[in-house]
């Protein structure tokens, strides 16, 4: 087999971000239910129905009641004891814990409902097609996650003081990108979040 070949076929491990003290919010919001789910176990749900392997969770707010929610999923969780420095300290601590046999890792947060297993999958199929060191989400222009680093970049990242958004910076003339429409960047960080998506969500058709 090529040695591209065998390259294609390494697995894409999943980073999801779930360590924030949710303060905005009032409430952990990783453990309020949306579509019948606690937001953080949707989120791992459809990293792993992407086909990411292994899936890591990386925990820090209530790392005891986070993880019990994701009991039963395929994940594995670990805890950034430095989340309060910030969200770069939990990017670099997921890094630190995908396997060496991953060829690269998507990262996503866990407070975006919006995002799908098919649009993770999407990303991951571009980075195989084209095999950029950097796959990013774009919607209308605004990069955010899922985001896909592949594992020629993990040293920089280990190295770094700062988050994922440096790495995209430093890299961005080698990137490749997946558009997506606006509203699916949502985030919930206000109870207001939590009410508009809600709201969309009922009103969404069925079919």
């Amino acid at each position: 087999m090529p040695p591209e070949a065998a390259e294609s076929r390494r697995p894409v491990a999943g980073i999801v971000l779930a360590a924030g003290s949710s303060t905005r919010m009032g409430a952990n919001k990783l453990l309020i239910e949306v579509g019948g789910e606690a937001l953080v176990a949707r989120a791992v749900r459809k990293a792993a129905a992407a086909g990411l392997d292994p899936v890591v969770a990386v925990l820090g707010h209530e790392s005891d009641r986070v993880e019990q929610a994701l009991a039963g999923l395929p994940c594995r969780a670990v805890v950034n004891a430095q989340h309060l420095r910030g969200q770069g300290s939990s990017f670099r601590c997921g890094i630190a814990a995908v396997p060496g046999g991953a060829a690269a890792a998507v990262v996503l947060l866990a407070d975006m409902p919006m995002v799908t297993a098919e649009m993770i999958a999407a990303v991951v199929e571009l980075y195989r097609a084209t095999g950029a060191p950097l796959v990013l989400s774009e919607y209308e222009g605004v990069p955010a996650p899922p985001t896909l680093y592949d594992r020629a970049l993990f040293p920089e990242i280990a190295a770094g003081d700062g988050c994922g958004r440096q790495i995209v910076d430093r890299h961005r003339a080698e990137a490749r990108s997946v558009p997506w429409p606006s509203e699916r960047l949502a985030d919930l960080d206000e109870p207001a979040d939590l009410e508009r998506f809600r709201a969309e969500e009922r009103c969404a058709p069925t079919s």
